[in-house]
């Protein structure tokens, strides 16, 4: 499966980024081979506006079946809803430690945003 996880860092050691729209990166991870790709998510970092559904349009064209982030909020959670990109919030520690809990049921999927706009 096809897991985006919004990051501070380029690479599977960095910390998950707590922010989605905001995020500085978000890696694209395969569950079963641990294969990823970085994105950089530089042109969202300092949007006045836009950021969250902006980032969501990004992680589906990438074609993420699930995300893993600290938090969303609710334009961004219902961009991702509308794309079937499942949302896991609350991952936290390295890219690769919410990679492990994701595959191993640790991560409950957000029925809803946990935080409101502009967060």
């Amino acid at each position: 499966m096809k897991i985006a996880v919004t990051a501070q860092g380029a690479d599977m050691e960095s910390a998950v980024d707590p922010r989605f729209g905001r995020a500085a990166y978000f890696l694209l991870v395969d569950s079963e081979t641990g294969e990823f790709e970085s994105h950089d998510n530089a042109q969202n970092l300092n949007a006045p506006q836009g950021a969250g559904i902006q980032a969501a349009q990004t992680v589906a064209r990438l074609g993420a079946e699930a995300l893993l982030t600290g938090h969303v909020g609710p334009k961004a959670f219902a961009t991702l809803s509308a794309a079937n990109v499942a949302v896991f919030t609350g991952a936290a520690g390295t890219v690769k430690e919410a990679v492990d809990q994701f595959n191993n049921g640790k991560l409950e999927r957000a029925a809803q945003s946990d935080v409101r706009g502009h967060w």
